[in-house]
């Protein structure tokens, strides 16, 4: 099979991993001379695609095969798709080549489970010491690994990788079990507390006062399909929440179930609906940076998030006793949970108002939504009055900023 069908068939098998985001490593560059790529500065190209997700890294299985069965998976041993599989120096010369081409900042590689799992890790930490080694590689790698694998191809892999991952595939392990029972929710969790260890060591000075070796230092992330079983929002962001605290996870990534050719009857027809992954990623971003829990961000009996309005604004328009907020007073941790403010607008409110009393004109200046924000928000100069209190307070704040999906080429 000639390369290009090769590129083809495994750039678009890698295209169901949302967990491609190339951040969190130490900084690198060759404007020394020597080595080839950098993780900052000039050369460096961010390119996003129509649903959000990261395309800068050359993304690709090692192989499509699969020893596993997994329902949910295009790749599983019992589909019927076109197989092809890189070799090592196959997946090296491609990584260098696009770079030089600067259609790449790096490698996001992952693959198929092929003989076993220590066989398959093993190939993918050849490409990455293949770069480091040989070519003094610099730019950024993301390694997929192996959850069965030995702990000691994954200490090698945290060497060469700047950021590991694990899936932990479904929300729950019921489900993973229901739907890929070859594969262990137990093990993964392990895996990823052996991860959790060798990044904490890595950043701890040893006896002699030297740091250790590097191990990842962009730290660990998995994924979870949405919408393939039929785990409600509450318990997906709870298995996030327990993830985060657990295993020190830099990312969670939330990824729409897409319908298969060939799908088992356990899976649903179709996808759900993409705001839903939106949403999902919004109620994330609440509980790592804005002080929320989960019982705060999903309340209903359903157990869903509103479609409808972001779940910030859901969670405003059900406390709505607690408004409106006094943004020349209100603590930190209650202002990031007024609607329209996000961390760097509150760090900004909070600088300024040390000045001078911050009034309404002031607002635009801080380059906040108006409309989001003041029904929510007392100024020296402006009260909301009854506007709280209005029925139709949500339809109003859906008509702030209606949902749209923008093509890759259109005006925005």
């Amino acid at each position: 099979m000639e390369l290009k069908q090769k590129l083809e068939i495994l750039a678009d098998a890698a295209k169901y991993d949302a967990s491609c985001a190339s951040s969190g490593t130490d900084k690198r560059t060759s404007s020394d001379g020597k080595g080839i790529g950098s993780t900052t500065g000039m050369g460096i190209c961010h390119s996003y695609a129509p649903d959000g997700r990261c395309i800068s890294l050359l993304k690709i299985l090692l192989t499509n095969f699969c020893v596993y069965d997994c329902v949910y998976c295009v790749n599983r041993v019992s589909s019927n798709v076109a197989r092809a599989r890189f070799n090592v120096e196959e997946v090296v010369n491609l990584t260098l080549s696009f770079y030089r081409r600067n259609y790449i900042e790096g490698l996001f590689l992952s693959s198929g489970i092929i003989r076993n799992p220590d066989y398959t890790m093993e190939q993918v930490v050849e490409v990455a010491r293949v770069l480091r080694e040989v070519h003094d590689f610099r730019g950024y790698i993301h390694l997929k690994t192996i959850p069965d694998a030995s702990p000691e191809l994954m200490a090698r892999a945290g060497l060469y990788a700047d950021r590991l991952s694990i899936n932990v595939e479904l929300p729950t392990i019921a489900s993973l079990h229901t739907l890929a029972p070859e594969k262990d929710g137990q093990a993964i969790r392990r895996s990823m507390g052996h991860l959790r260890l060798k990044i904490d060591e890595s950043k701890d000075k040893t006896l002699t006062g030297k740091k250790p070796p590097r191990f990842a230092p962009g730290g660990q992330s998995t994924q979870m399909i949405v919408g393939a079983d039929a785990t409600d929002d509450r318990a997906i962001l709870d298995t996030s929440a327990n993830l985060y605290g657990a295993y020190k996870l830099r990312r969670v990534y939330y990824s729409a179930f897409s319908p298969i050719p060939d799908a088992s009857k356990m899976l649903p027809l179709k996808s759900p609906p993409l705001v839903r992954e939106h949403r999902l990623y919004q109620a994330d971003w609440l509980l790592r940076f804005y002080g929320f829990n989960t019982e705060e961000i999903v309340t209903g009996n359903d157990g869903m998030l509103d479609l409808d309005v972001d779940p910030k604004m859901a969670w405003a328009l059900q406390h709505r006793e607690q408004f409106p907020v006094d943004l020349n007073s209100a603590p930190k941790a209650m202002l990031l949970r007024v609607p329209g403010l996000g961390v760097t607008s509150v760090a900004r409110i909070i600088s300024a108002r040390r000045v001078r009393a911050i009034r309404h004109d002031d607002l635009a200046r801080l380059r906040v939504s108006l409309k989001k924000i003041l029904p929510f928000v007392v100024l020296p100069d402006y009260h909301p009055g009854h506007s709280l209190d209005h029925h139709d307070l949500k339809q109003q704040m859906q008509q702030v900023m209606p949902p749209q999906q923008f093509g890759l080429f259109e005006p925005v």
